[in-house]
C-alpha cells in the first residue's frame, strides 16, 4: 500500500505540472483526481492546446473569451462549445495561451450528484466527453479563472496505466497533431483510440 502524499509534495507536483508544456502536461494529468465541491473522478482522457497551435482558442491572440488562457498557470478556462456545452481546461505551459482540455474522468466521487445532473445512471456515460464532464461536475462560466488547486476545486496526483496517444477530436485545424491522451483500455474514455 502506498504511503499518503504530503501536502507539500502535492503542491510541488501541481506547480511542476502547471509550468509544463501543455503537450507534456496533458498525458501527465492522466491518473490525477479532479473534483469540484467533492464531485469528480480520476482523469483518464485529455487534449493539449498551445498558443502556436491553429486549433487552439489562443492562436489568434488574447480576446475577451480566451483571456484566462493568458493568465497564471493552474487556473480553469471554461468556454461554451457550439453554444450548448461548457468545456473545462486547466491552463498549463511554459508560455501563456496554453491549456489542457479535460475530456473524461472516471467518475469516483459524488456519483449520486452526477447522476442527478446528467439524468443517466450508467457510470460510463456520466463524464465521457468534455460537455458531460462539466454537466456532471456542475462546472459553468462562473468557474472561469478559478484555481484548480484551491477550493471549491481539488486536484490530486495519482498513478496511471499505459497512455494511449492519438489525434484530437472535433477540430478542423491541425487535425494530424497527436495531442489527445488517454489511459489505454479505460472504459470511461469519450471515444476509443485508433489501434496502434
Amino acid at each position: 500500500m502506498n504511503a499518503p502524499i504530503s501536502r507539500q509534495e502535492v503542491a510541488r507536483r501541481q506547480a511542476e505540472l502547471f509550468h509544463t508544456h501543455s503537450a507534456k502536461a496533458a498525458p501527465a494529468l492522466i491518473g490525477w483526481t479532479l473534483s469540484l465541491d467533492g464531485v469528480g473522478g480520476r482523469i483518464v482522457e485529455t487534449e493539449a492546446y498551445h498558443h502556436q497551435d491553429p486549433a487552439s482558442h489562443s492562436f489568434a491572440g488574447p480576446t475577451a473569451r480566451n483571456a484566462v488562457m493568458w493568465g497564471p498557470p493552474g487556473v480553469i478556462y471554461v468556454y461554451r462549445s457550439y453554444g450548448i456545452h461548457w468545456c473545462m481546461n486547466i491552463v498549463c505551459g511554459e508560455t501563456p495561451g496554453s491549456a489542457v482540455l479535460i475530456r473524461a474522468p472516471e467518475p469516483t466521487l459524488g456519483l449520486d450528484a452526477m447522476m442527478a445532473r446528467r439524468g443517466v445512471d450508467d457510470p460510463r456515460r456520466l463524464t465521457s466527453g468534455p460537455g458531460n464532464v462539466c454537466q456532471a461536475l456542475g462546472v459553468t462560466r462562473t468557474h472561469d479563472g478559478m484555481r484548480v488547486d484551491q477550493p471549491p476545486f481539488a486536484l490530486e496526483p495519482g498513478p496511471a496505466g499505459a497512455i494511449a496517444v492519438g489525434p484530437r477530436i472535433g477540430i478542423s485545424k491541425a487535425v494530424e497533431v497527436p495531442w489527445r491522451f488517454g489511459e489505454a483500455g479505460s472504459k470511461f474514455l469519450s471515444k476509443p483510440f485508433p489501434p496502434g
